[in-house]
């Protein structure tokens, strides 16, 4: 019988992720359906003063594997730590993320230097699988995209112990498919992203850089949690960071695992993710923070964040 840590309490967890009634977008394509899960605990950037902070936080992932019948392995070819830079992009009146669209850029840097061009990130993010499912994030584009939907657990708003599921509807793509002129112009915008034409009704209007915030990301793979029945994931510990006041913001733990149907996800093995994840939690109680989101943190900096769907 697997074991949790022993100040975890006995909780009820859901069944599995909620099935997509059947659909299709405008033109016919059939409805997207979810091939990512990805579990995320938001966690206090304090403690993560230096590469070496990232290993103690490793130690406590090792510990709850253990307990908890997970095959743990340190990743310690991983290297140092990567560099991203990540900025957002809304209306004034955060016109997107209080529809529950998140609009960003990131490029990777490298020894002080951008690695590869800027990519750009724009997901409908929801609690209801239906909603996320029927809101075509496919961009207006000549070029190639990626489309990722996933079911992201984050635990519960107000105590550890528990989890929470937001669905996840991403496109993704390099700068260079977006065509020149105006970018930052709604006009451009609902052009290249039609869905958001109901959202983003007038066309003199312009997105802009949110809370005029640019985000250092500092990124560290950890290692590979084995789940059993071969439901394998990476993890790594992020840790975001303002840039010019070089003010510490948020950091996370994550791993993700990918599948073509869920039919290849064994219950067993997603019943070991759910209390691993549950009892990392408590095990490391003094690092989560509660409530939040990595995107909802940046929308805090001046004041009170929009209403959201997280």
């Amino acid at each position: 019988m697997e074991k949790i840590a022993s100040e975890a309490r006995p909780v009820e967890l859901p069944g599995r992720v909620p099935d997509i009634k059947a659909g299709t977008f405008k033109d016919g394509t059939p409805l997207h359906q979810v091939q990512f899960l990805e579990c995320k605990i938001i966690l206090k950037p304090d403690r993560f003063t230096s590469a070496e902070a990232f290993g103690d936080y490793a130690k406590v992932v090792k510990r709850t594997a253990q307990e908890n019948g997970v095959k743990f392995t340190r990743d310690k070819a991983s290297g140092r730590p990567k560099i991203r830079e990540v900025i957002f992009f809304d209306t004034a009146q955060c016109g997107l993320y209080s529809n529950a669209f998140i609009l960003r850029r990131r490029i990777q840097y490298e020894d002080g230097f951008p690695a590869g061009e800027p990519e750009i990130v724009f997901k409908f993010r929801h609690s209801d699988i239906q909603t996320a499912a029927e809101m075509d994030v496919r961009p207006k584009l000549a070029g190639k995209y990626d489309i990722k939907f996933k079911a992201e657990a984050l635990p519960l708003k107000d105590q550890v112990g528990g989890y929470r599921l937001l669905f996840s509807h991403n496109v993704q793509f390099p700068l260079s498919q977006v065509p020149e002129g105006d970018r930052t112009s709604i006009k451009s915008l609902t052009r290249l992203f039609p869905c958001l034409a109901s959202v983003l009704k007038t066309e003199v209007d312009r997105v802009e850089l949110v809370n005029q915030t640019v985000v250092e990301e500092v990124l560290q793979d950890l290692g590979t949690l084995d789940f059993g029945k071969d439901l394998v994931a990476k993890f790594n510990v992020a840790l975001w960071r303002e840039r010019g006041f070089h003010r510490p913001l948020i950091g996370e733990f994550a791993f993700q695992v990918k599948f073509k149907t869920r039919d290849e996800l064994h219950d067993k093995a997603l019943d070991r993710v759910k209390r691993f994840f549950i009892a990392l939690q408590h095990n490391g109680r003094d690092y989560v923070s509660l409530g939040t989101t990595k995107t909802g943190v940046v929308y805090q900096l001046k004041g009170n964040a929009p209403q959201a769907h997280e």
